[in-house]
């Protein structure tokens, strides 16, 4: 996997807190009135007040290689966001190369008739497709471990949001892993907004009733 943060507003705080300031000015604020300081307290403010909606003028775009379908099924359920995947439709899937659980891979026999299937699903496609049947068609054997590529655009707050999920222990393993990284980039570029994102045990005491709780709050680590 790969995960690229290929554009994004310019200075999202900066941004973000310009919007917030606006909302109790009788004017417009210029930018050059806000300093770092000025920043800070605004956005804290922001956060703690649960009055999200300003940090939705900044928005994030990455670019995800060589995850899972069944990744990105999970990942478009979050429908705030634009998503461009790599189309099966035409791109020639000829060499799809599964994403391989390490449970899978840690067990040697389940390796070996993982490995085994995904060699036949391979021929068959090839097959499929020698006998004039259109990509479009042949896809249809191709299994959620096939890599893909997919760009995604989200607002902070959806990405506040998304990281609350699918960084928490409980969400499966490789979107957690995408969501990881996706968030070390955003802090990258803005570091006030996405302080405190991530699990919500994090911040305090885990949402889930106890029987869906994994127990191991983050905040303890």
């Amino acid at each position: 996997m790969k995960v690229e943060l290929i554009n994004h507003t310019p200075d999202p705080d900066r941004a973000a807190a310009h919007a917030a300031l606006n909302c109790y000015r009788e004017k417009i604020p210029d930018k050059e009135e806000m300093d770092n300081g000025l920043i800070l307290d605004i956005l804290n403010q922001i956060k703690d007040s649960g009055h999200h909606s300003v940090i939705e003028h900044a928005s994030f775009t990455f670019a995800v290689h060589g995850v899972s379908r069944a990744l990105t099924h999970q990942l478009v359920r979050h429908r705030l966001a634009s998503y461009s995947q790599q189309s099966q439709r035409y791109v020639d899937i000829d060499d799809f190369q599964p994403v391989i659980p390490e449970s899978i891979l840690d067990d040697e026999h389940a390796s070996e008739i993982f490995n085994d299937l995904m060699e036949k699903i391979q021929k068959i496609y090839n097959e499929l497709k020698d006998s004039d049947i259109h990509k479009e068609d042949a896809r249809y054997v191709l299994p959620n471990a096939t890599k893909t590529n997919i760009i995604i655009t989200m607002n902070a707050r959806e990405l506040w949001h998304f990281f609350s999920l699918r960084c928490c222990r409980r969400a499966q393993w490789e979107i957690r892993d995408m969501a990881d990284r996706m968030l070390e980039l955003c802090k990258d570029v803005s570091p006030i907004i996405f302080e405190n994102a991530g699990a919500p045990c994090l911040r305090g005491p885990c949402p889930e009733i106890p029987e869906f709780s994994c127990g191991k709050p983050m905040r303890n680590d």
